[in-house]
């Protein structure tokens, strides 16, 4: 795989960011389980970058961090009620991007033009 250049990295962030949230939402996730996730669908993220950007989220009251009460030291990371509603507001505008990005290309005229 290529490397990414940084304004694409910064666009992608966002994509983690979204797959994060949807993780939580379906049940708590780890940090490594998440980086093997995460490269499943092709990001190369390390545990430099997104542990980082777990705390971010924390911080911004996404996501809620937790020790593990059995086995090994690790962090247990769940969504929190803003989360949820981050992630609502978040699918809203994907399926309207999707449904944007994905039209026929023959039907999409130029914008700024009358032809609308």
């Amino acid at each position: 795989m290529t490397p990414l250049d940084k304004p694409l990295q910064r666009v992608l962030a966002g994509f983690i960011r979204m797959h994060v949230l949807h993780h939580a939402e379906e049940g708590d996730l780890c940090g490594n389980w998440m980086i093997g996730e995460l490269r499943q669908h092709g990001y190369n993220i390390s545990a430099g970058t997104l542990y980082p950007m777990l705390r971010t989220m924390e911080k911004d009251g996404w996501i809620k961090a937790r020790g593990q009460k059995h086995g090994p030291r690790r962090r247990i990371y769940g969504i929190t009620p803003k989360g949820r509603t981050a992630m609502k507001e978040i699918r809203a505008r994907l399926r309207e991007l999707f449904h944007e990005a994905v039209k026929d290309t023959k039907t999409r005229r130029p914008h700024g033009t009358d032809e609308n």
